[in-house]
């Protein structure tokens, strides 16, 4: 008998192989076929909060990381529509914050900006939030600042999942929403994380930052500048 068939989806009219449990963002990556996202990590259950993966499978839009593939189903990804609900949410993104790319630690090396260019985002478009956010630096190695934070929740799951610490949680809902610290003085100086922590490792942007570590690698030759997200990220992949 001849080996079994694999179990293939059609993504932008390409045949993708999967398989079972596989989300179609497992089947695309593993496929070289890159779907922005910023909350989703290969590492933990998908958690489709970010919206940016979005995709229309049989005419419905979907989170690609969070929808199992299933045996012949018609993705749409690359699209005029969908790349432009996608720049739209990252235009969002950037002014619901306060993200000031040209002082940041993490330019160069911060995957909001790194889709914002891959996506051709030239400017916010909208007008700026301008919202107060607090700036926890109690921590002896690391440095909280709110105003970077997009609410992906990777550190929450990270401390959670992995670290089994639990140092993270969201509050609030909406323009309210905030990244809050479990401790009773609710600050980060008051918990048990440790700069070695997956949580202290995962944030896309730069919420989280190592203290005494600043610029070690010069803006102009990081990560992002050189290579687009997609390269990254589908180089990561087979890592």
């Amino acid at each position: 008998m001849g080996a079994p068939m694999s179990k293939t989806i059609t993504i932008d009219g390409k045949s993708i192989p999967f398989k079972d449990g596989q989300t179609i963002m497992d089947a695309a990556m593993a496929a070289d076929v890159y779907i922005p996202h910023l909350c989703h990590n290969p590492e933990f259950k998908p958690h489709g909060s970010c919206k940016l993966c979005t995709v229309k499978v049989n005419g419905r839009n979907v989170a690609s990381c969070t929808m199992p593939a299933v045996e012949g189903q018609q993705v749409l990804s690359d699209t005029l529509e969908l790349n432009d609900e996608r720049l739209s949410l990252t235009q969002m993104l950037f002014v619901e914050g306060n993200h000031i790319c040209p002082s940041c630690e993490k330019s160069g090396n911060c995957q909001l900006q790194a889709v914002a260019y891959y996506l051709g985002m030239m400017s916010p478009h909208y007008n700026h939030f301008y919202p107060q956010r607090e700036v926890d630096a109690s921590h002896p190695d690391m440095l909280l600042d709110r105003n970077r934070c997009i609410y992906c929740e990777l550190c929450v799951r990270a401390s959670r999942d992995v670290d089994g610490k639990s140092v993270f949680g969201l509050s609030g809902r909406g323009i309210g929403s905030t990244l809050v610290v479990n401790s009773t003085s609710g600050l980060l100086g008051d918990t048990n994380l440790a700069a070695t922590d997956k949580a202290a490792q995962v944030c896309p942007t730069g919420a989280l930052l190592k203290k005494r570590q600043g610029f070690t690698v010069p803006i102009g030759q990081r990560i992002f500048d050189h290579r687009t997200i997609k390269d990254v990220q589908l180089g990561e992949e087979h890592e």
